[in-house]
């Protein structure tokens, strides 16, 4: 009866199971920083592991586009539900690979202000302040027992 044990331990160390899950992350153009709810992980493309099934929050950031922060959700494979991701994970003899690719996100350009309409929105308010009046000059206000300060 040792030997059966034995035996079984042997193959349970050598022939556990593996669920690795990856997600590959593509830009257009390419080499956008990817952030992972938050987190740096570097620049498209990359890929990236993931522990858990659900939502997860890219933002890709790249000079001269507009930044994009993106919501994917993963969804729980089949074989990951109880009771089957203990023998997926613990008792199947090979490697499961989970890969997820979203589409490739689109980066759109950042939209460079018009100089012309810059400048002529500066004269409009250049020229409003100059048509203001200063307010009347009015009386300082002194406190009870107080003088004014002196005029030089």
């Amino acid at each position: 009866m040792r030997g059966g044990w034995a035996i079984l331990g042997v193959f349970c160390i050598l022939f556990t199971g593996c669920v690795e899950r990856r997600f590959v992350i593509e830009s257009d153009p390419p080499g956008a920083l990817v952030l992972v709810n938050g987190q740096p992980i570097g620049a498209t493309p990359v890929d990236g592991h993931f522990l858990f099934y659900g939502k997860y929050q890219f933002t890709l950031i790249k000079d001269g586009y507009e930044t994009l922060q993106v919501e994917e959700c993963f969804k729980t494979p089949w074989y990951q539900y109880f009771p089957l991701d203990f023998a997926s994970e613990n008792l199947y003899p090979g490697r499961i690979e989970d890969v997820r690719r979203p589409a490739p996100f689109k980066l759109v350009p950042k939209m460079q202000p018009r100089t012309d309409a810059i400048l002529g929105q500066a004269d409009q308010f250049r020229n409003k302040g100059r048509s203001l009046q200063a307010p009347a000059a009015t009386q300082p206000v002194t406190a009870v027992g107080i003088d004014p300060p002196a005029k030089p």
